[in-house]
């Protein structure tokens, strides 16, 4: 709902899932005001342009890939590929054709209202729109999260290429396509592009795919996107790139013509390679750039630093939530630090103290979860071995691949690894990593595990039930007797 008021107790900057969260915890059961500052859809990049589309592309493919393994169900389904057309209109069933009215009611269920147009802070509480000035009364949220980084590769910008946004609003599927980048984009873009007919090619700086996750994670997934036809070049560097006739035709539309792509590497030096079109999948740059932060003293185009109730260091009314603080960039982190955000706002307003742990976002402090929706599905959380050996602590590591009564009844040829990274000093649980068909469901329990500290003796009595994928439980733990 828009409003004519000029003050309100908080003003939020930025309307994806994380602002939509601070604002209201912050005002839930009072009489406190929000406003909700947006310069494009009210539901933000997550509804429209990541989380949402991209899963709604890659669950098709997952269950006719379920299906090819299943006896009794792939000899009807045999070669049949999906229907392109069906999956596309599933996709704007959850975009709403990128129209956010449905969130606009939302907002004004809430109590929350809504203001169109670009926001910057000019001084301590207020805020500008496009000429109107905001003042809060309490705080101020930033949420504007990040923007799709494109490298300076000579002729790339030219070339008009694809970015996230197009690959989640596919139109056209391009016959050939070259992703460039191995990270989590990258890897889920490639797996429903695949499973849409285009032809992929994946051109990756470093070693290895996913180098965030444990390396046999990286392995497993590159393994099973070569299986499904793909084209993985590691240790691999774009060099130059030039394009015929590049057109600005829309989102999710093929940007003109043919793409001769230049690739230095170990063993392609000086390669070329034609395709139809060009996905840059290459990190993000968090939007803090026009912001008015310099008004406070504050570099922009940086993350923005926050602490544990997610406040700017030397200005308690200022807060950063989301993506655009660096910590954690995920959609479900975001909205944790905007619920965290918002209960410190509305505690500080209220005169209570902030010594509950539900008042510091210290789960952003190596209890991090995330599943990256490939043919594998790769679900982690916490610490890696290598991340936790670098923080001194003493590893030990228990790892097995996933081949248990759930997994086979699950599917025929299953494919999966886990492995938990084992504190010995307090033999608990800081890091875990299960790779395979279905896993995502898995790593709250493991979550859970690290979060809590739950010593391995606990463990031996939380029995997992039987036949299910979650027996590798057992199975880890028996390893280490």
């Amino acid at each position: 709902m828009a409003s004519e008021s000029s003050e309100f107790d908080v003003i939020v900057i930025g309307g994806g899932p994380v602002g939509e969260n601070a604002a209201q915890y912050a005002i839930a059961g009072s009489d406190r005001t929000a406003v909700i500052v947006e310069h494009e859809l009210l539901g933000g990049e997550c509804s429209y342009w990541a989380c949402m589309p991209s899963k709604a592309l890659l669950r098709p493919s997952e269950v006719l890939d379920t299906a090819r393994h299943m006896p009794g169900v792939k000899e009807l389904v045999g070669d049949q590929p999906l229907d392109a057309d069906a999956v596309l209109a599933r996709r704007e069933s959850f975009t709403h054709g990128l129209d956010d009215s449905s969130q606009m009611t939302w907002a004004e269920t809430a109590g929350i209202s809504v203001i169109r147009g670009h926001g910057r802070l000019t001084g301590e509480r207020t805020v500008e729109v496009d000429g109107r000035t905001l003042t809060a009364r309490h705080a101020v949220v930033l949420a504007t999260g990040t923007t799709a980084s494109v490298p300076n590769t000579p002729g790339l910008r030219d070339a008009q290429p694809w970015i996230s946004r197009d690959a989640t609003n596919i139109h056209e599927t391009p016959g050939h396509i070259a992703i460039i980048g191995g990270g989590v984009v990258a890897t889920e873009a490639a797996t429903w592009l695949l499973s849409l007919g285009a032809k992929v090619t994946m051109i990756v700086r470093g070693s290895s795919l996913l180098a965030g996750s444990e390396p046999f994670a990286g392995e497993l997934v590159a393994s099973a996107l070569r299986g499904r036809g793909a084209t993985i070049m590691l240790d691999a560097s774009l060099t130059s790139v030039s394009r015929e006739n590049p057109a600005a035709t829309g989102i999710g539309r093929i940007h003109g013509g043919p793409v001769t792509l230049v690739v230095d590497g170990n063993e392609i030096d000086g390669s070329e390679i034609t395709v139809d079109e060009i996905l840059v999948a290459a990190g993000r740059t968090p939007a803090s750039s026009d912001l008015g932060l310099a008004t406070l003293g504050i570099d922009a185009g940086h993350y923005i630093e926050v602490d544990d109730h997610l406040n700017v260091p030397g200005h308690e009314w200022l807060y950063a939530v989301g993506d655009v603080n660096g910590r954690a960039p995920l959609t479900h982190m975001g909205k944790y630090q905007g619920r965290v955000a918002g209960d410190v706002i509305a505690a500080r307003t209220e005169g209570k103290p902030l010594s509950s742990k539900r008042f510091s976002a210290t789960a952003d402090h190596g209890q991090i979860p995330q599943v990256v929706f490939t043919p594998l599905e790769v679900a982690s959380v916490g610490l890696t071995e290598a991340k936790a050996r670098s923080a001194g602590i003493d590893v030990e590591i228990v790892a097995q691949d996933i081949a248990v009564a759930g997994s086979s009844l699950q599917q025929d040829d299953y494919t999966g690894r886990a492995q938990l990274v084992i504190d010995r000093g307090t033999d608990t649980i800081v890091g875990a990593t299960f790779v395979g068909p279905g896993v995502a469901e898995l790593v709250h329990a493991a979550t859970v595990a690290v979060v809590g500290k739950v010593s391995l003796d606990d463990l031996w009595h939380a029995v997992p039930s039987y036949p299910t994928v979650s027996e590798i439980w057992l199975r880890l733990l028996e390893s280490r007797r």
